[in-house]
């Protein structure tokens, strides 16, 4: 029976009247059950919530729209809350920059004001210094919830394709746009995702799929990826179709033409790891793609075309990544050419740019970038103002000027100017902060896993403070899909740190801060490495006096959420409070929503026995068990999420608010008109960050300490 709109506010009430975390039995509003049930090879898993997982429904939104009331009634009550939105407001008022990309006579990059919902794309013309905007979201809707990016720059430079995407989500629009004039042209494609704009001649490649059912955008899986070529000036309809697989429908297709425009290299990947590498010569002329690269056991992708041969970063018989030239009229393995060899630390990419190669390794999770000639010889080191992660040097052969960024946890975005024929770097732009970075300190520490693994971690603290156990401590984690948490600045962080909070960040397995082999260790049957990293992070905290698990707080988004979400089922006594972000929850099903079918190479799929019990035994959802006393949860995901389905965060806080044995609140906060988190508004970013924060200070008992 469903609880009557009186009833529920008459309940919210009477919450109003009581603190967050009070000894008072919540009354969750109803989420009913319907007979539903899967067999897996023998064995029947009730799935009484899949009705949550049509999010058009009206039963869905009335859903929604009753866990947002309970959730903001319970959020609202806090104390911290409003004073946390204001000092996060006053923290992100800043301006900041991206580094510049070069298009002729003019340079691109991306500039906030600080409180802007979306940053603004300015052309600033070389020469005269003169920079004008050349486009701002922020006028095309009063929301601020669509975000426009560069997808290419044409060979010209007379062009450059703009994405257009709205509420969040995955979903591209592609508009090209003459830079003299800053005017829109005619073109305008369609349904594009995951994709750039490669140009070559009078246009460019891009990927796209079909225009999905009406009504299932943000749910339907996506199937059959195609690259099409489009020619300036004609409609999407006609544009040339360049490759498809219709044999394979859930691969993903993709395109870069080199540099010098001799080649087009064509990408297929089976899922999220792993790809072929295919090439053909330009002009096309109609020929098939040659394989280059077959098989998904490896990821070796092409950086340029120099001298008639492809410089190819792989991790072919390098799990830590090396660099070869390979000839592309005889690409067998015995004919390659060691050009930077594998070291020690995983080489995590390769810029050909300004006549040199710039190789950014990862030491200890940390970047570092050492410039080389075209042959991989004269090594000179690239200085950096201390640990943390640098990014950029991209360019053209030609180019005398590149621009690189760096930051850290305490330090944000810097922005530098690079000098080729020097080697030397400038500040370019430094942002100016509302609160002093020498007050804080980082420092990188290791511990050991359950199977005696050494794990590294950065713990990010206020100068002085005392390590008696008594510390609120946020413990942050992603560990999968080969992808690298190193150090870099958020914002969001600093009220935490500046209110005597700790926060600390482990490089779990599953991530690529130690290479393809460190990678391998934390994926498929070996999941379960991650969440004892994990735990293992938390349990050292504690044990050195750091933090309690009354005062533990672990936060994690997408496959993090699903770090958080198996922690928490798996040890609801570590923390105090869960804070699970967009996450990958049902483990039984999320290859059957939009592009999840992709993620099969890393986690294994329900429908081989095998695999099935290995996700059985962590998915989130499965393992939820009633009359357990679970952390303090806020669940959050947002309306518009096509790439991890917001119907993972439904289910799991149905489930979690069934089950839990404790009076801690489980709640859920669903965000209208966003998605996986890429273009959020500012506004709905400090709102969102500022519940987490409230959520966590008030169960850990951190206070705001008062300002002068």
């Amino acid at each position: 029976m469903k609880i009557s709109l009186l009833t529920l506010l008459f309940s919210i009430l009477l919450l109003a009247c009581q603190h967050a975390g009070s000894d008072m039995k919540i009354q969750y509003p109803d989420s009913h059950k319907i007979d539903q049930a899967d067999g897996y090879f023998g064995k029947v898993i009730n799935d009484p919530y899949r009705w949550l997982e049509n999010d058009t429904s009206a039963q869905t939104a009335d859903w929604v729209r009753r866990q947002n009331i309970l959730t903001d009634s319970i959020l609202g009550n806090i104390p911290e809350r409003t004073a946390l939105r204001a000092r996060l407001e006053e923290l992100v008022d800043y301006e900041r920059y991206s580094a510049p990309i070069r298009a002729g006579e003019y340079v691109f990059f991306y500039k906030n004001n600080g409180l802007q919902n979306q940053s603004v794309i300015y052309r600033k013309h070389v020469e005269s210094g003169v920079e004008t905007v050349f486009l701002d979201p922020n006028e095309l809707d009063g929301q601020g919830t669509t975000s426009v990016g560069i997808a290419g720059i044409s060979k010209d430079d007379q062009f450059v394709t703009l994405s257009y995407s709205k509420g969040g989500s995955d979903w591209q629009e592609f508009v090209v746009f003459d830079i003299a004039s800053a005017s829109p042209m005619s073109d305008s494609l369609q349904w594009v995702k995951f994709s750039g704009a490669d140009w070559h001649g009078h246009g460019f490649y891009y990927s796209r799929f079909p225009e999905p059912v009406k009504g299932a955008d943000y749910s339907a899986s996506n199937s059959n990826q195609s690259v099409y070529y489009h020619e300036l000036g004609t409609d999407q309809s006609s544009d040339r179709l360049v490759f498809e697989d219709k044999e394979h429908p859930n691969r993903y297709n993709s395109v870069d033409v080199t540099e010098d425009e001799n080649y087009l290299i064509l990408y297929i990947a089976d899922g999220t790891d792993g790809y072929e590498c295919h090439y053909k010569k330009l002009p096309e002329n109609g020929q098939g793609f040659t394989p280059l690269f077959t098989g998904f056991d490896h990821k070796s992708s092409v950086v340029d075309h120099i001298a008639g041969r492809f410089l190819v970063r792989t991790d072919i018989g390098a799990p830590n990544y090396r660099l070869v030239s390979v000839d592309p009229e005889s690409p067998e393995q015995g004919n390659w050419q060691d050009l930077i060899p594998e070291e020690q630390f995983p080489l995590q990419n390769v810029r050909s740019a300004g006549g040199y190669l710039f190789a950014s390794y990862l030491k200890k999770a940390t970047s570092h970038i050492t410039r080389f000639d075209q042959g991989g010889k004269n090594a000179q080191e690239i200085s950096l103002p201390g640990p943390g992660s640098a990014g950029g040097f991209s360019g053209k052969k030609e180019d005398s000027i590149l621009f690189w960024s760096f930051s850290s946890f305490t330090y944000p975005g810097i922005i530098y100017k690079y000098n080729v024929a020097s080697n030397t770097s400038e500040v370019y732009f430094s942002p100016k902060l509302s609160f002093n970075p020498e007050e804080y300190e980082s420092k990188q520490v290791t511990y050991p896993s359950k199977d005696g693994e050494i794990v590294s971690m950065f713990v990010v603290h206020k100068r002085g403070i005392k390590m008696d156990g008594k510390n609120p401590l946020l413990l942050y984690g992603y560990g999968g899909f080969n992808i690298s948490i190193t150090p870099r600045f958020s914002t969001y962080i600093i009220p935490w740190l500046e209110n005597g909070g700790i926060y600390a960040v482990p490089n779990l397995r599953g991530g690529g801060e130690y290479g393809e082999t460190w990678h391998k260790a934390g994926m498929l049957l070996n999941k379960q490495n991650v969440f004892n990293d994990f735990i293992s992070a938390a349990e050292y905290l504690i044990d050195n006096n750091y933090t309690s698990s009354e005062k533990l707080v672990i936060s994690g988004r997408s496959n993090g959420g699903l770090l958080v979400g198996a922690v928490m089922t798996q040890r609801p006594d570590l923390m105090k409070v869960a804070l699970p972000g967009v996450g990958v929850l049902d483990m039984l099903r999320y290859h059957k929503f939009t592009v999840g079918h992709g993620w099969i190479p890393e986690y294994g799929s329900s429908e081989d026995p095998e695999d099935f019990k290995n996700l059985l035994s962590y998915s989130p959802l499965h393992n939820l068990k009633k009359g357990v006393r679970y952390p303090a949860t806020l669940i959050y995901t947002g309306d518009h999420d096509d790439r991890v389905v917001p119907a993972h965060s439904f289910k799991f806080a149905a489930t979690l608010q069934e089950c839990t044995g404790g009076e801690l609140p489980c709640l859920i906060r669903i965000e209208t008109d966003a998605g996986h988190g890429s273009g959020k508004p500012i506004a709905k970013l400090l709102d969102e960050e500022a519940d987490k924060l409230a959520f966590s200070f008030y169960h850990t008992g951190l206070t705001l300490i008062k300002k002068n």
